[in-house]
């Protein structure tokens, strides 16, 4: 029994150290080789040349076909006015303006868009020339930690074209009829962007004053 216990525990032994080198010699390699293979391929990812007109400039960017508006925006423009809230176009926190229509810009490509009029907060208004919008929103205190404040007011600004234009929403009682800046609808347009400080009623409020007091 000793004998045959003495050669049983060689004969593990021995299997685990064929077996230890056989992945350290074999396996290991053609993992890192497997790794560096792909490391290789991401970096032969194409770039393409994209003309972004933001802001009234235009913009000569060469950028990965996959990125997003949002993330040109910021990383590549640094206008880091739009923000990257829940990155699923949830929030409404990265809202722009695109050929005056709000667009979420974390669900949109950046080479979408070329050619295409981008707008975002740093466009609409200065520090020392605020757009109408801005400066009801300071007034009316339209703001707690400010984190959402860009993407609501670009969302606002396009809203009331939207309303001029008289496009309906969900909430539109009578098609046949000139949309009218109701409460609901106000909300109802405005539900894609979400505070999370709740100063939904000084928004509305500042909203109400850009559209001429009308409710």
């Amino acid at each position: 029994m000793s004998d045959f216990d003495v050669t049983r525990r060689h004969f593990l032994q021995a299997t685990a150290a064929t077996g230890g080198a056989f992945v350290s010699g074999q396996v290991m390699p053609v993992a890192a080789a497997t790794s560096q293979s792909r490391m290789e391929e991401a970096g032969k990812i194409p770039q393409y040349e994209v003309r972004l007109r933001v802001n009234g400039s235009d913009h000569h960017l060469m950028i990965d076909p996959r990125i997003t508006l949002l993330d040109a925006l910021r990383e590549r423009l640094h206008l880091t006015g739009p923000k990257k809230g829940c990155d699923q176009g949830q929030c409404g926190a990265c809202t722009v303006i695109v050929d005056g229509r709000r667009v979420t810009s974390c669900l949109t490509l950046a080479v979408m868009h070329e050619g295409h009029e981008v707008t975002t907060i740093e466009g609409l208004g200065t520090p020392r020339n605020l757009h109408p919008m801005q400066a009801a929103f300071v007034k009316h205190d339209g703001y707690q930690c400010g984190f959402c404040t860009p993407g609501q007011i670009c969302s606002a600004v396009a809203m009331l074209e939207e309303v001029k234009a008289g496009i309906p929403s969900h909430v539109t009682a009578d098609l046949t009829r000139a949309a009218e800046l109701t409460d609901a609808e106000m909300r109802e347009r405005m539900s894609g962007n979400i505070c999370r400080c709740g100063a939904y009623s000084n928004i509305q409020e500042a909203i109400t004053e850009v559209a001429g007091g009308r409710r």
